[in-house]
């Protein structure tokens, strides 16, 4: 083995005090949790929306983005639950480009973990404590959800990692809501093993220790579209493609069904304008029908102060550096249309 060591052993607590909720604010974030947990039984009727960024990059446009949701969530907050996306880590396809605000450099240029995770509990706080709102990260290193779960109320498990056991079991573990996407083979039965996985009892090695998981209820399926091999993408929000993976929950013993559908990526081939006609596509599906409106009760959306992306450093305020992304305007007519219909 050949590993180089780029710090000396991290210790989580430190890390962790850092940014610590007061008693004060982690109630808060424990009663905005029990309605999350609510939406996700059925027992709460209202739409959840997770949106936000594609990737939490600039503190300060991810705050100035969240301070106007927050804004946005007390005029819908009959209709919509949200839960902004504060996604600090990047998967990449190949391992190259932009890889999350958790791989941060030192003054001398120097990739610093530490730095990275002290930034990355920063953010999330700072949308909690200063917003009220709660929030979504993606869980691409398992490993590391120990430093952020006492700040995230919801997790998602990606398209890449979905296939992954450790994914699987480590999700199995986690007391929030945890989405898990399709694989970008679109292959529906891989999706439902991985969520049977993840709303059992495991047993793994985590982190230098043999655990056992309680098990995860809240786990649920998030669809967003394949990718075949020649590059075409194949989306899976259409009316036929909703009610084959309603099918393949009601042959499972599955809590708490849930079908979150992801408006962007392989559903919309990153055409960022395209989240709008699917999401008037999906509400009008449940309108017709009475299944689709009892499990398809969610919607990720990408979106951010400014339409479109620019690349890393390219200077625009609140617009995407890796996929494009909705603008602030249409994002809030958006979701106003979302309000009037579900």
């Amino acid at each position: 083995m050949s590993f180089k060591a780029l710090s000396q052993h991290i210790n989580l607590d430190t890390v962790k005090s850092i940014s610590k909720l007061t008693e004060e604010e982690a109630a808060k974030k424990a009663a905005r949790d029990e309605e999350l947990k609510a939406v996700m039984e059925g027992k709460d009727d209202r739409f959840l929306l997770v949106i936000g960024p594609c990737s939490a990059d600039n503190e300060a446009a991810v705050l100035e983005y969240a301070k106007r949701l927050a804004k946005l969530q007390e005029e819908v907050k009959d209709k919509i639950f949200i839960v902004q996306r504060v996604y600090t880590n990047k998967p990449r396809t190949n391992g190259d480009g932009y890889k999350g605000l958790l791989h941060q450099q030192d003054p001398s240029g120097e990739i610093n973990l530490v730095r990275g995770m002290v930034a990355v509990r920063k953010m999330h706080k700072r949308v909690l404590t200063e917003t009220g709102l709660t929030t979504a990260d993606e869980m691409l290193y398992p490993e590391n959800l120990e430093f952020i779960e006492d700040l995230v109320s919801y997790h998602a498990v990606g398209a890449r990692s979905v296939e992954d056991q450790q994914h699987r079991f480590v999700a199995s573990g986690i007391d929030h809501p945890t989405g898990l996407k399709n694989p970008t083979s679109g292959n529906i039965n891989v999706l439902f093993n991985a969520l049977y996985a993840s709303q059992q009892k495991q047993e793994l090695m985590y982190n230098g220790m043999e655990v056992e998981t309680s098990s995860n209820p809240l786990a649920h399926v998030i669809l967003r579209g394949a990718l075949k091999e020649n590059g075409s993408v194949v989306p899976n929000y259409h009316y036929e493609d909703l009610l084959k993976v309603i099918e393949a929950y009601k042959k499972g013993n599955y809590k708490n069904p849930f079908i979150m559908v992801d408006t962007n990526h392989d559903n919309s081939g990153k055409k960022y304008n395209e989240q709008i006609r699917i999401v008037q596509e999906v509400l009008t599906n449940r309108q017709w029908n009475e299944e689709i409106k009892q499990y398809v009760r969610g919607f990720m959306i990408e979106s951010y102060l400014e339409d479109g992306r620019q690349e890393p450093g390219g200077g625009v305020f609140g617009q995407s550096i890796t996929d494009p992304c909705l603008g602030w305007e249409k994002t809030e007519e958006l979701v106003r249309y979302i309000a009037a219909n579900v």
